[in-house]
């Protein structure tokens, strides 16, 4: 079987669980291929994603490793099975990895929570706004690969736009609002997208006002996207040297909380609304 070059984060993330059912089995990867009638080296290769395996193995697996969440097992056999080509794969070898992962994972995801606090949201930019953050990059990216980045980033609207939306929850601070990223025009339509998207059923907006007190929970942007399972949720955070991608059930945890705090501290869906239209008028 020829080995996969660059596993995308998808099948990472199913290799990263199966490896977990066995560790918490307590088999090694040689008697975990003895039940297989594989290989060690085969078990090897399907736990660091460079090989997939068929819905019959990892049901045998799963078994195996006495994993009785039915629920999980049968998400897990769907991340194996699935052969889905999605609109990303257009960008494949022309924008850096990260985001082909970033579009997958949104495709699949069941629900979506934002938090930000310097930027408006990628998925609420307008075309005007995204081309202006990309254009700040240090060193600036050439032209062709710019409009690259600000097409893929619109086109990431479908998870909220298309025909299945899904629910879309957003904290953003104040001061996010009220950086003029391209300046005083591009801002103010930002702001009257950002309201008009909000009229949506499934989208929910939630600022957090400077004159809050003692606010600190979080202090970087964080993207929640939900899975088929909680088991299966994942937090995308910007690290220095590109997006990191969270997965352990402790760290979701983490993230599920601090995100509940950062609602909670913040206004309403509806004072959100008329402090976003009270800071658009004032442009």
């Amino acid at each position: 079987m020829v080995l996969r070059r660059e596993p995308t984060a998808r099948q990472m993330r199913l290799a990263v669980e199966l490896r977990r059912l066995r560790d918490t089995a307590g088999l090694t990867a040689r008697e975990a291929a003895a039940l297989l009638g594989a290989s060690r080296v085969q078990i090897s290769h399907i736990e660091s994603g460079l090989t997939g395996v068929s819905e019959q193995r990892l049901r045998r697996l799963a078994a195996h490793y006495s994993c009785t969440d039915e629920k999980f097992v049968d998400a897990l056999v769907a991340m194996a099975t699935d052969r889905t080509r999605g609109w990303w794969e257009e960008y494949r070898g022309q924008l850096p990895t990260p985001f082909l992962d970033l579009s997958e994972l949104e495709h699949h995801a069941t629900h979506r929570w934002d938090v930000d606090f310097l930027h408006i949201p990628g998925l609420l930019q307008t075309e005007d706004y995204a081309r202006a953050l990309f254009s700040c990059r240090v060193p600036e990216p050439p032209e062709d690969e710019l409009e690259l980045r600000v097409r893929h980033r619109l086109q990431r609207r479908v998870i909220i736009e298309g025909a299945q939306p899904i629910p879309y929850h957003v904290v953003v601070h104040e001061a996010a609002l009220r950086i003029r990223v391209g300046g005083r025009a591009v801002s103010r339509a930002q702001l009257a997208r950002i309201l008009e998207a909000s009229e949506a059923e499934h989208i929910t907006v939630r600022v957090i006002p400077f004159e809050l007190d003692s606010f600190a929970d979080v202090t970087a942007a964080m993207v929640y996207a939900g899975g088929a399972v909680p088991k299966l949720d994942t937090v995308v955070r910007d690290g220095p040297h590109g997006s990191l991608f969270i997965d352990s059930e402790a760290q979701l945890g983490v993230f599920r909380t601090l995100f509940r705090r950062v609602e909670a501290a913040s206004l309403d869906h509806e004072r959100s609304r008329d402090l976003i239209h009270r800071l658009a008028q004032e442009l």
